[in-house]
């Protein structure tokens, strides 16, 4: 991405999963925006709770900078008592302005469907991220051995999508609690470097799109 861009009169929201990514993203200097606010992460398994904490910090944004990116996914957030009100309703209730990276999901954030699907290799792939090994316990806090064996044995393997080169060193600090993780689902986990461009790309995009 050789065109100098500038966050500097933004504020961002994003989904706590996404903090270890657009922390580095700040440290390296490419992210210089004004503020980086997070919700807690993981908060789609439950909707209610997904709606009051980001549309605080939307508010919070709001009151910081006139320009608002907001990290969230298309289908991060769906009112189970209204399925049409989804990410982007609660985005233009509380803060108008804000622009939404255009990606599904935090998995999308960091690797295209076409790029999944090369890493993939024609295997059925549970896709993770660094913040869902990080926060794993308090985003499946409400799962039982039940609903686990119902979704994760669908798949092949579990891939952890890495541009922060987290995964190595986590297994070598915490090998135990990737051990308890894969046995809980039963499935074999990875991981796959990424580059942070298509990260970057939809930031920029959001830059553009003002």
């Amino acid at each position: 991405m050789a065109d100098k861009v500038s966050f500097s009169g933004y504020s961002v929201v994003s989904c706590g999963t996404m903090r270890p990514e657009l922390e580095k993203l700040r440290e390296t200097g490419f992210l210089d925006a004004k503020k980086v606010l997070y919700t807690a992460p993981g908060l789609h398994e439950r909707p209610q709770e997904l709606e009051a904490q980001l549309a605080r910090r939307l508010d919070d944004a709001g009151k910081l900078s006139d320009n608002v990116i907001v990290v969230y996914g298309e289908k991060c957030f769906i009112d189970t008592r209204d399925p049409s009100r989804v990410t982007d309703t609660l985005i233009q209730e509380n803060c108008p302005g804000a622009t939404r990276v255009n990606a599904s999901n935090c998995v999308d954030m960091l690797a295209s469907k076409e790029e999944r699907g090369t890493i993939a290799g024609g295997e059925r792939v549970y896709w993770l991220t660094p913040g869902w090994v990080q926060h794993w316990s308090f985003i499946f806090r409400d799962w039982d051995a039940a609903m686990a064996n119902e979704t994760f044995p669908q798949h092949d393997k579990a891939i952890v999508l890495d541009g922060i080169g987290f995964f190595n060193e986590y297994v070598e600090r915490s090998p135990e609690r990737i051990l308890e993780i894969s046995d809980w689902m039963k499935l074999g986990i990875e991981s796959h470097a990424v580059s942070f461009e298509r990260l970057k790309r939809l930031l920029v995009d959001c830059l553009r799109s003002r």
